[in-house]
């Protein structure tokens, strides 16, 4: 009985090609606008987690468009909260990514709720490193023969301090996208049937789009975790 939680970044990352990391590293050198330091860690840290393996061809990165949005709505995935503040977004992110009900919510349900996080400016989303999160069809329907769900709780979300660093050196450079770095800890609960279960500690690094006057966004999730 397969008993894998749904947004293990540390497993997920680990089988990731080169040519998906170089997608991700774009994205983040775009968000930070040229910030060298933040994107030199971000790409250099990526490349750490798959060396020696021969790179394959890349995923293809869908717009959020793109994401499935069947009529029977998005189960139980959360809407994404009308916020500004890229901490309690990152926050409420982090929840929705480590929570799921595979007892009612189909898996493209729980895709199309995570693509209403997303931003719609397509030059920034990275629809492919969230859509990566979630099981393959079949696992996830092994997942719902078990009735496996998850909760999350969040404890500390801060910006990492490569991004503090960066912007204390050049604080013009977020005024293009107003993208943030923010680093997410916190806990995922899973249960499935028989009385089955456990509990894991999660930290992930989220890039998020809070533009002034608007309700914040989901950009993208690091390869690695941002201290």
């Amino acid at each position: 009985m397969p008993k894998r939680s749904l947004s293990p970044l540390h497993r997920a990352t680990t089988h990731w090609s080169t040519s998906r990391r170089i997608l991700v590293g774009a994205v983040v050198i775009t968000v930070l606008l040229a910030v060298a330091g933040f994107a030199a860690w971000f790409t250099g840290r990526g490349e750490q987690h798959v060396g020696g393996q021969a790179p394959s061809a890349p995923a293809p990165s869908a717009p959020a468009a793109t994401a499935p949005k069947p009529s029977a709505g998005t189960g139980s995935v959360p809407a994404p909260p009308k916020v500004s503040d890229p901490l309690a977004y990152a926050r409420a992110s982090a929840v929705m990514l480590w929570f799921y009900d595979s007892r009612t919510t189909t898996r493209d349900q729980q895709l199309a709720g995570m693509n209403a996080w997303m931003t719609s400016e397509t030059k920034y989303t990275d629809w492919t490193s969230i859509s990566g999160q979630v099981p393959d069809p079949v696992l996830w329907s092994r997942m719902a023969d078990n009735a496996q769900h998850a909760t999350a709780t969040v404890g500390e979300a801060r910006f990492p301090s490569a991004f503090k660093q960066a912007l204390a050196e050049n604080p013009s450079a977020l005024t293009e996208a107003y993208i943030y770095a923010v680093t997410v800890t916190g806990k995922q609960t899973i249960a499935w049937k028989d009385g089955g279960g456990g509990a894991e500690d999660r930290s992930v690094t989220l890039a998020v789009q809070c533009r002034p006057g608007s309700d914040c966004a989901l950009v993208s999730i690091a390869p690695s975790v941002a201290p």
